[in-house]
């Protein structure tokens, strides 16, 4: 697939249709990597990407409890001394 370089302002780049822009996941940032001979792009992954907003939501709905105590009843604390 040939893709001719376009005039942006001052600089150039390359336009993506929407087909490959959707097939290969690319969104609003692409991670550029140069090897040897080639330049790669790659979505952008943020893979903890809105993690805050569910632990609010987990807090607030009381849903952040913890599954297994900490602490168990049957340790042994003295044998690690």
């Amino acid at each position: 697939m040939d893709i001719p370089i376009i005039s942006i302002g001052n600089s150039k780049g390359i336009r993506l249709s929407k087909t490959l822009l959707e097939k290969y996941n690319l969104k609003d940032k692409v991670e550029l990597i140069l090897e040897q001979d080639y330049i790669i792009l790659k979505p952008k992954s943020e893979p903890r990407s809105g993690w805050d907003q569910a632990f609010q939501s987990m807090r607030q709905s009381g849903d952040d409890a913890l599954l297994i105590d900490d602490v168990f009843e049957d340790d042994a604390l003295e044998e690690w001394n």
